[in-house]
This record gives structure tokens, sequence and C-alpha cells, in this order.
């Protein structure tokens, strides 16, 4: 059985439907927190559990990660053989007001998922990183070869934490883990805090969007289709010590542990004028746009190395931008009824 946390999340839910889709038992937890609109996460539940073909492959257990008793109790009952962990506080403007928010999902709940899986011989832990991790990097691609030291928000300094301590168990442990920095993963069933939900929800509507950076951020948005291909060539493939692994020049990506650190993303960045041109000839409306300044913690680009994910599992993203827009809204003029 696979436990995928964050299971009625945006990927967590892509990722439950295609583990389902080649036969695997899973089985999804989430704490359907009012983040976003929970009625987006039920929704999202409902058409996994409407699947006809798994219905005794598929279990919704509704916890809250952060409960150490209870995650203890889940490990215990199920003996994972693997976990994919996304559930996570999300958010890099949320975490500037409200920092606890994220000690208690990506800290505490890291820690707990840590703990289960040691105890359990879970053969391989992927969780989810982020992109965020980069801070200020003006060195394009981003590598994970290169130190991430200088995170710019508590987001991204919880995801670089959940790097270190995952190192640290697969080091004191042996447990095998994988960390998958994601970036800006968009498509249908996507998450309203993501430029992408606003900026369709206000054209369709007539109203403006909001463009920050005065439009000229480049974003390597990746769509998820091809974020949960990555998420499961690698789940499929357990992080091994590096033989080549140098104490006297250390590479960030790798060990003498079962510890591995990839990029995935499209590899291919977009400026988000251009992803916002996409929005305006899927949807057939102009936008209106109000420039603003940059907001604190935000980057001005982001461009994913992603030839090691590439090197040990095969990934390649196929989804352009242009295609992956127009599926979105497509979805959401079904799913709004637009």
């Amino acid at each position: 059985m696979i436990l995928v946390t964050g299971c009625a999340g945006f990927i967590g839910s892509h990722v439950a439907h295609r583990l389902l889709d080649r036969g695997e038992e899973v089985l999804g937890v989430d704490d359907l927190n009012a983040y976003y609109d929970p009625r987006l996460k039920l929704a999202r539940l409902a058409r996994l559990d409407a699947r006809s073909d798994a219905k005794q492959r598929f279990r919704f257990v509704k916890l809250d990660i952060a409960d150490r008793a209870a995650m203890s109790a889940l490990f215990a009952e199920h003996r994972f053989t693997r976990v994919v962990h996304l559930a996570a506080q999300a958010g890099v403007r949320h975490s500037i007001d409200h920092p606890h928010d994220y000690i208690h999902s990506n800290i505490t709940g890291f820690q707990n998922i840590l703990e289960g899986c040691r105890h359990s011989s879970c053969e391989h832990l992927v969780y989810a990183s982020s992109s965020s991790v980069y801070g200020g990097h003006t060195k394009l691609p981003f590598s994970t070869h290169d130190s991430v030291d200088h995170p710019l928000s508590l987001y991204a300094a919880s995801k670089k934490a959940n790097e270190l301590f995952a190192h640290t168990y697969s080091s004191l442990f042996g447990l095998p883990t994988t960390g998958l920095r994601f970036f800006t993963v968009y498509g249908p069933w996507g998450r309203p805090d993501m430029a992408l939900f606003m900026f369709t929800k206000n054209i369709l509507a007539g109203e403006p969007i909001a463009v920050y950076n005065h439009g000229h951020h480049r974003r390597d948005f990746t769509y998820v289709d091809d974020i949960v291909e990555g998420i499961l060539r690698t789940l499929d493939r357990p992080a091994t010590p590096n033989p080549a692994f140098d104490p006297s020049n250390p590479d960030p990506s790798s060990s003498t542990a079962p510890w591995r650190i990839y990029n995935i993303g499209a590899s291919r960045p977009v400026a988000l004028l251009d992803y916002i041109g996409a929005i305006e000839r899927s949807t057939g409306r102009k936008a209106v746009m109000n420039m603003l300044p940059m907001q604190p913690g935000d980057v001005a680009d982001t461009f994913a190395d992603v030839d090691p994910l590439a090197q040990d599992t095969g990934y390649r993203p196929t989804t352009t931008v242009e295609v992956g827009v127009a599926r979105f809204v497509e979805w959401y003029r079904e799913y709004h009824g637009v």
C-alpha cells in the first residue's frame, strides 16, 4: 500500500489517480483545512471515491499530519511500502503573516512522516520540496548542485529544512528519501491562490488582474501531468548512496546516504506576459492588467535544470504552456459553469 499525504490537494489528487490507474492500493490523508475553499478539496476527493475501478483500492482518512499520535497509529496499522508526501502549508505570501502554520505542517508534520517511515521500514519516501529554496539566486538555470542557504520566505526555509531533516534520517537510519523541488505547477483542479486560477477567474469576469514586478517575471511553468510523471518515476527508483560523493567537495544534491534532491520542472521559462497571453487566447478575452511592484519574498525568474532527473529516471516534460493553459481553462469553465 502507498500513502499519499495531501491527497485532496491539487498535486496529491492527481498522483492518487495515476497510482490507481496502474493498479496500486492507495491510502490518502488530508486535513481538509480552510487555507482555500474546502469544497474544491472535497470535489477532488469525490472524483477519487467515484472511481468504480478502484472501490477496494482507495481509502481516505481525514488527518492532520502534525498530530503525532494519530500519525503513529496510522503507520502502525498499515505498514506502507512507499510514501508520497505532498501535504504542506503552501504559499510564499501567506507565510509572511502566518508563520506558525508552516512550523505546524511543514516542520512538525514532516517530522511525523519521517518517524513513521523509519519505524515501518518504508522502502522509499518521496516528498515535495520547492523551487522557492533557491531564494534570490540569479544564476540560471537553478541547479541542485548549487547551495540553497539564502531563502527569502519562511515557506522556502521550511522546505529547505525538510531536505535537511530527510538527510539526517537517511544517514542515521538508512531510510531512502528523495526530495523534489517543484517549479510553478499548474493545470486542471489547481489551487485558487495560484496565478492561473486567479487570472482566469478575473479575465472571464471582466475584472483587472494584479501583475506583479510589472510583468517582468519569468517562470518555469510546469503542467501537472508532467509533475506526476516525474513523481512516479522517482517513486519507483528508491534513492541510493552516491558512490562518487566527495566529502571534501560535497555535492548538495546527493550523499553517502540514500538521499537525493532533484528539480522537477518544464525547464522552459515563460515570460509572465506570454503566460497571460495564453490565457487570453484560451478564454477569448483580453486581460485588464494592474501593474504592481514585486512582492516581498518573491523572486524574478525561475528555471529548472532537470538533467539529473532525466538521466536517472528518463523524465522529460512534454506539455507546452499553450496546451496546458487551454486544458485548465476548459476545466475551469466546466467546474464553475462559466
